[in-house]
């Protein structure tokens, strides 16, 4: 690949033009593929001005598993609101790939130190027919500390990791998100020189919540997961002049690249989608609801590269669901190319949704429905209803806001458990046949209404009184599920067995089915007056 990006080598061909005192040139060429360790490179003629009409290229290649810093010594482009006519962009990785592009800029005001998340960055000057300046001159060099991520993900480490850092280092990385969004950092190595109150070796974290919005971190411990207040986060880190470790390593998200979703149902979908989604990123969503939920996630729509040919396993671009709001939690599902998966559902109430992609290939990326489903037991007998769903799940709602049928048949507060127990001609129940079987059908309401804006989920509860089963499925809201709208059964949930049990604890009442003692009873009473009948008839 990096062959064929070397090839693409830019010539630009300048046209006269006749404005005074400027000569026009010809078979200008520039750009090109920069692979040593350091280097310098320029706009064309600089520091004289630059030629009208000329796109430039450079690629900057160092040795995988380093990074690249971009400066800048000097910079003079014409200035435009937009830098809408003679520019200087700069990507993390192929330029090819807009997803990557980390800023466009113009004027006088010199671009940031730039550090890419990995071993490739491009750099593109481009001037129109109007209006020439002095230019820039930049420089690079690879495995270098500090500078400015802007990426939508990225990977920053010590200095020489995995070996041990130098002395005497002071590194400062500040990871801005575009926007108004927040930033994420996660650690997955952390050893650096430990000591009380950390006074030698350390990571300082600045902007996420804390003592003065900082943290300072040593020793073995990974620190926790940070999220910044605003949309930028500062990394320091400093050695002192004696006793080192193999420091660390840590992952930042940003913008769409890292969201946390609280609301009971919701959407989200790949960077640029449906358009390509950007190259070697990591992004991160984190689905959060209150305690008692589970999240159940549907995959409405999936175009990845494909798995690899010879083990067709998902080693390059993948999706990815874990049980919880790390990796580190049980994976629920991996998957990659364009075959959607069934429905994935969580044990607890978070769930954390992973996208990789690597430096090559791409596709429309993928589009996610998720819903909190509410854990509950719904049993029945020949006669009635009974469900019981945990108040926690549903806290802070108020047992009104939970009813069978219509809101005269809301739910009663037992214990620690809402408890709906209703008779089958009561609370708008109806007998139906499905599937050549008679059964009893009713609605359970689930009201999230706030602030105006309506949003009520609707269970459809199921009994088939013979064999005295139930079931419960979604019936509203499903016009946002896609493919499985048609398919109610994909939301049906029967509570396991630990669930069970709180449900069913020392708080709740469990119906008692009287019908087949009432049938008993009658048939005992109907033997014993036939007996009596009988008795009385001989005696005559």
């Amino acid at each position: 690949m990096l062959a064929e990006l070397g090839a693409s080598l830019c010539l630009a061909m300048v046209l006269l033009d006749s404005a005074p005192g400027i000569q026009a040139m010809e078979g200008v060429k520039c750009g090109g593929v920069l692979s040593a360790p350091s280097g310098n490179f320029s706009s064309p003629n600089f520091p004289s001005l630059y030629p009208y009409n000329t796109e430039c290229s450079w690629l900057i290649v160092v040795a995988e598993g380093s990074s690249v810093l971009l400066t800048f010594q000097a910079f003079d482009l014409e200035y435009h609101d937009t830098c809408g006519f003679d520019f200087l962009e700069i990507y993390n990785g192929a330029s090819g790939d807009k997803g990557n592009l980390l800023g466009r800029f113009c004027g006088q005001v010199p671009p940031p130190p730039f550090t890419s998340s990995w071993h490739v960055m491009s750099v593109i000057f481009h001037s129109d027919k109007h209006v020439a300046s002095r230019g820039f001159s930049a420089g690079y060099q690879k495995d270098v500390c500090g500078g400015v991520l802007t990426g939508l993900s990225g990977v920053l480490s010590s200095p020489e990791y995995p070996n041990n850092y130098p002395n005497n280092v002071e590194c400062h990385w500040l990871i801005r998100a575009s926007g108004h969004a927040a930033v994420k950092l996660v650690f997955v190595d952390f050893q650096v020189e430990g000591s009380e109150k950390c006074m030698y070796d350390y990571v300082a974290v600045l902007g996420a919540p804390g003592p003065t919005h900082g943290h300072h971190y040593c020793g073995r411990t990974r620190p926790p997961t940070l999220v910044s207040l605003g949309h930028e986060l500062q990394v320091v880190f400093k050695s002192d002049f004696n006793i080192g470790g193999r420091g660390f390593k840590a992952h930042y998200f940003s913008g769409e690249c890292q969201e946390v979703f609280t609301a009971v149902r919701g959407n989200f979908s790949s960077p640029q989608y449906p358009g390509s989604y950007p190259n070697n990123i990591r992004c991160h969503w984190t689905i959060r609801l209150p305690p008692g939920y589970r999240v159940k996630v549907f995959i409405l729509d999936l175009g990845l590269e494909e798995p690899n040919s010879l083990t067709r396993t998902c080693d390059f671009d993948h999706l990815a669901a874990f049980d919880g709001a790390s990796e580190e939690a049980q994976l629920l599902g991996k998957w990659c190319g364009h075959h959607l998966p069934p429905p994935v559902t969580s044990r607890h109430n978070q769930l954390l949704f992973l996208l990789h992609t690597d430096h090559s290939t791409s596709g429309r990326g993928f589009s996610v429905a998720y819903i909190g489903v509410v854990p509950m037991n719904v049993s029945c007998s020949r006669t009635d209803f009974q469900i019981l769903i945990s108040a926690q799940a549903l806290a802070p709602l108020e047992r009104t806001k939970v009813y069978l049928g219509s809101r005269s048949c809301a739910a009663q507060e037992v214990g620690s458990n809402f408890r709906i127990q209703a008779r089958f001609d009561t609370c708008g129940t109806e007998s139906q046949r499905r599937n050549n079987t008679s059964v009893i059908v009713s609605v359970l309401y689930i009201d999230f209404s706030a602030a105006g804006h309506e949003d009520i989920h609707e269970y459809e509860v199921l009994c088939e009184p013979r064999r005295k089963e139930a079931s419960v499925n979604l019936l509203s809201g499903s016009h946002w599920l896609g493919p499985y709208a048609a398919t109610a059964e994909h939301l049906q949930e029967a509570p396991s067995g630990d669930e069970a049990e709180v449900l069913e604890g020392p708080g709740s009442m469990v119906a008692q089915d009287t019908s087949d003692i009432v049938f008993l009873g009658l048939c005992i009473l109907a033997g014993v007056l036939m007996i009596i009948a009988i008795v009385v008839l001989m005696l005559l």
